[in-house]
């Protein structure tokens, strides 16, 4: 599967001609006018990396880019016009792996993308993962998850539930470890998030409340998928 590349930019020339030469490669593209939308999507869908632009209007790059980095490992390339070396600095102390003023070339940006993957890929193999558990299949890098050959439609944090329960198959995962590691957060009790997301991926998996194939529930302690 293509890596997905989200461009969150109100400049639409400027999207278009990233777009272009971004495809030319083989990645896919996620094209958002605004910050909101940007962050809208990337809850919603898988992403590899993103290229954001500091001025857009309401959500701006750099509150977006803390928003991802609470919760979201790929790099952020950031674009601005502006050129004071403080606003460069700015950028990578919100959490940017990259920034880039413009006008720019965009062979330029292109090798940055290429080269801010290659680092990520080296530096988390684990995303490089796929696991095969009695008819489930998960592959982290694509974000495809197939259960029984037929495909599963998760959301984000749906997968990572998945997928950290079933990487540590075998062990019980308490709520508070699955909140603190998916959600980035500190769990507070009574915190019944972690368990609406559970039923959702059970009711999208198909499971039995009674009896379920895969996450089972161990009360009073956590969840564990069997070994």
């Amino acid at each position: 599967m293509a890596e997905r590349i989200l461009i969150a930019d109100d400049e639409t020339e400027v999207v278009d001609l990233l777009e272009l030469y971004l495809q030319r490669e083989g990645y896919e593209v996620i094209k958002c006018a605004d910050g909101a939308l940007a962050w809208e999507t990337i809850e919603k869908e898988p992403v590899d990396l993103a290229v954001l632009d500091v001025m857009m209007p309401g959500l701006d790059g750099f509150a977006l880019c803390r928003k991802i980095r609470q919760q979201h490992l790929f790099p952020v390339i950031l674009l601005t016009a502006k050129v004071e070396e403080v606003d460069k600095i700015s950028g990578l102390m919100q959490g940017a792996d990259d920034y880039i003023t413009k006008p720019f070339n965009p062979l330029e940006v292109l090798a940055r993308i290429k080269s801010q993957l290659r680092r990520y890929r080296q530096y988390n193999p684990g995303v490089l993962e796929e696991l095969d558990l009695r008819g489930l299949y998960i592959n982290r890098t694509s974000h495809v998850c197939r259960l029984y050959q037929s495909s599963l439609e998760l959301t984000p944090r749906e997968f990572e539930i998945l997928w950290y329960l079933c990487e540590n198959r075998g062990r019980v995962v308490s709520s508070e470890e699955l909140f603190e590691t998916v959600w980035g957060e500190k769990y507070l009790d009574h915190n019944n998030t972690v368990m609406n997301h559970i039923g959702r991926l059970r009711e999208k998996m198909q499971e039995s409340y009674k009896n379920p194939r895969f996450i089972k529930t161990v009360w009073g302690i956590g969840y564990t998928v069997e070994a």
